[in-house]
């Protein structure tokens, strides 16, 4: 018995050196110019511009934001058939326009005629207020061009054709490389971005997300040396809840900013903030703000 207990013990404490050494040789998050200003806690984002408010993804939801003075703006991009980048959310225009087809069959011009505001309602489809009032699918460099001072989270919805090298030319013409946060549930899509642009600053892939959630989940979550600087992630996913006091902590132990998707309904906000979140994702920036008496 007291040999078993040895070796039980000196399995035990190899592993810990081993746990040890793995958290002495991790590196927290890369620290970025976007995230190392004093920031509000938590920052309120406005998602696809605060879509329960304006057509999302629309310059008219952006300009509400704004208005609003949201801390940053939240976007969807995928490219047209010549190559422009637009925000849609979608891979077809069928939900949110008058038109029907993939969004990379149309050129932009042929994009730019379709009404993004045609299906948009904030009554439950009574009524569509915006509809007819000129609100069109904008190309992400409009966005850019228009609101040169916001933050801004851009999620890349595409694999093919890849977007990594032209989205980072076009941030680059804006000057807005220090400002941007790029995500992408895929894990190609976000390689190739940070291949294409080891400046800007990336959130998670989902498969990135999985792999911290593991590794905390058995408390070795300190050993990870994180590729990004951000965590977006719902509140529950699949029936597992994501936000915890553990995994909150141990993202602010590596320098990660925790942001928590999408939360429109202001207890389940009260909550968030409690938990320590960084960012609260939403289509209702109005009410997080009134929450936040700001």
């Amino acid at each position: 018995m007291n040999r078993t207990v040895v070796a039980l013990g000196a399995v035990l404490g190899g592993a810990l050196l081993l746990f040890a050494v793995a958290v002495a040789l991790s590196a927290p998050a890369a620290p970025r110019a976007l995230f190392t200003a004093p920031l509000p806690v938590p920052l309120v984002i406005a998602h696809q511009g605060g879509d329960g408010l304006r057509p999302g993804n629309t310059l008219a939801a952006f300009e509400n934001a704004v208005r609003l003075r949201v801390d940053m703006l939240e976007m969807d991009v995928q490219s047209t058939a010549d190559g422009a980048l637009v925000l849609m959310h979608d891979s077809t225009v069928d939900r949110t326009t008058d038109g029907s087809g993939a969004v990379a069959s149309f050129s932009l011009a042929e994009l730019q005629q379709l009404d993004a505001a045609y299906d948009w309602s904030a009554d439950g489809g009574q009524s569509n207020p915006f509809r007819g009032t000129d609100v069109r699918v904008p190309a992400l460099q409009e966005v850019l061009a228009a609101f040169p001072e916001m933050r801004m989270i851009i999620e890349i919805k595409q694999e093919a054709p890849a977007l990594g090298m032209p989205l980072c030319t076009l941030l680059a013409a804006h000057n807005m490389q220090q400002k941007v946060l790029v995500a992408a549930f895929s894990a190609v899509a976000i390689a190739d971005f940070r291949k294409a642009c080891p400046q800007v600053a990336t959130a998670a892939s989902q498969r990135e997300v999985v792999t911290f959630y593991l590794l905390n989940l058995v408390f070795v979550g300190a050993a990870y040396s994180p590729p990004f600087s951000a965590l977006q992630v719902p509140e529950r996913r699949s029936g597992l809840q994501l936000i915890t006091p553990s995994f909150a902590s141990t993202a602010h132990l590596k320098q990660l900013h925790l942001h928590v998707w999408t939360v429109n309904e202001t207890d389940d906000m009260r909550r968030m903030i409690d938990a320590g979140v960084d960012g609260i994702i939403t289509d209702y920036p109005d009410r997080l703000l009134a929450l936040l008496n700001r």
